[in-house]
């Protein structure tokens, strides 16, 4: 539930409209909800605006459609990162309403209110990155946001990131993904006056140690005001960028 649901809901009380104990039915699944295999944070978006996502990786299909479950039914939007194929197709028969996406693997039923601002826009420096880029987008969307995208826009070509100028200008915060070497979002943050947070990939050959080197890289940054986050991690990338630029439904 959000603050102001629960607000009415107290408000009803208040007006003599609904009984304590009917109130309290309403709220009983705050501020868990638990199963044999989860607890479930139904408070999160009350206490901090956003709801509590399902990470998908090496949890089973039956267990993702378990939690979709009680979430849908406290009234929560949902968002799986990480979904496969097979639990995506079980969440899908039983939600059609759910939108599915193969490259971010990531799955959502509904999403919050529009949140306003200026867009955060997405960067990745190759097509490779995309994975991880398109994460980021989806969370973004899911959270209200604004986006735009521009990829394949690595340090081997800065070129290419100059015919996105405009774009970068008028962003309220950049997330740069890349793997390799990891040096675009340095690059960026030296150009831009806006918050910049790189999001290093495991994307490389053996030097770049499984996203190890550019996650190095881009925390050695001399360009100060480059904020980085885990290896791989288009979703925390996103979910922070939502929280700089304000989460809308707290403000």
């Amino acid at each position: 539930m959000t603050r102001d649901e629960i607000l009415k809901l107290l408000q009803t009380v208040s007006h003599g409209e609904q009984t304590p104990e009917d109130a309290l039915e309403t709220l009983a699944n705050l501020p868990s909800i638990c199963m044999d295999y989860a607890r479930l944070d139904t408070h999160r978006r009350l206490r901090r605006g956003i709801p509590e996502t399902i990470y998908g990786q090496d949890k089973t299909p039956a267990q993702i459609e378990g939690i979709v479950e009680k979430f849908t039914e406290s009234g929560s939007p949902v968002l799986v990162t990480r979904i496969s194929p097979e639990a995506a197709e079980l969440v899908k028969g039983r939600w059609p309403e759910a939108e599915t996406d193969e490259v971010s693997r990531t799955l959502n039923i509904g999403s919050l209110p529009a949140a306003g601002g200026p867009p955060i826009m997405v960067i990745a420096a190759g097509t490779s990155d995309l994975p991880v880029a398109e994460e980021a987008v989806k969370t973004a969307d899911f959270l209200g946001r604004n986006f735009v995208r521009a990829y394949d826009v690595g340090v081997s070509g800065l070129h290419r990131l100059a015919a996105f100028r405009d774009e970068l200008e008028k962003a309220g915060v950049i997330i740069a993904v890349a793997g390799m070497e990891g040096a675009l979002p340095s690059v960026v943050t030296g150009l831009v006056s806006v918050p910049v947070i790189g999001v290093p990939t495991s994307v490389g050959y053996g030097a770049s140690l499984s996203g190890i080197t550019p996650l190095l890289t881009m925390l050695s940054s001399c360009a100060c005001g480059l904020t980085v986050v885990n290896i791989d991690n288009g979703y925390g990338a996103a979910v922070a960028a939502h929280m700089i630029l304000g989460a809308g439904e707290r403000l």
